[in-house]
């Protein structure tokens, strides 16, 4: 009987471990990425791709534009964690800076829209996609400084990210793919294959 109750309290445990991620598309470490926050990123795209002439344009679309969305928070959320252990921040003054340029470099807020619908970003999360860069931007200075040749900066950074999912563990909602730790990519489950598995298990 005492056996029974220790595997039922187990299942529970399971259960409820399991509840508390409803809702979640993905958590790294202790930060979780709502399905609502990813959703709002493709609805927000969708909208914006709808007052554009997108005839000429590669889009991504259905599961493939669900996991690069995903993906995206995931990496910003990943550089924001190694920018963290390196002691590096990105301050909102850096962050209107590089708007400003952008803005320039596209040829003035009229045509960011476009812009924006063709890179794939929208408008909503521009001030993440330019933190993102940014703190990759001075990740890969404090590692050309340390020596390491310019070919291999990108590289490095890639080995830094897929570190830093490992030690904080990555896990990922079946609905948009599956998560694999060696590459620290957002895949489709097809092409995963059924030996991945998130990782910190």
């Amino acid at each position: 009987m005492k056996k029974v109750f220790i595997v039922a309290v187990a299942a529970l445990a399971v259960v409820l471990s399991g509840c508390a991620q409803v809702g979640a598309a993905a958590t790294v470490g202790g930060t979780r990425i709502s399905q609502a926050t990813v959703q709002g990123s493709v609805d927000a795209i969708l909208a914006e791709r709808a007052g554009t002439d997108t005839s000429q344009m590669q889009l991504e679309t259905g599961e493939t534009l669900n996991r690069s969305q995903l993906r995206f928070h995931l990496f910003g959320t990943l550089l924001r964690e190694v920018g963290a252990e390196l002691k590096i921040t990105v301050t909102k003054a850096e962050i209107d800076t590089q708007r400003a340029a952008i803005l320039q470099q596209v040829g003035g807020a009229d045509q960011l829209p476009i812009a924006l619908v063709t890179a794939g970003i929208a408008a909503q999360d521009l001030d993440l996609y330019i933190e993102a860069i940014t703190f990759s931007d001075k990740i890969s200075n404090l590692i050309a400084t340390s020596g390491v040749p310019e070919e291999q900066i990108g590289a490095e950074i890639q080995r830094l990210i897929t570190a830093k999912a490992k030690e904080l563990g990555v896990t990922v909602n079946p609905r948009y793919g599956t998560w694999d730790p060696e590459t620290a990519d957002v895949v489709a489950k097809d092409a995963a294959g059924s030996a991945v598995t998130p990782s910190g298990n």
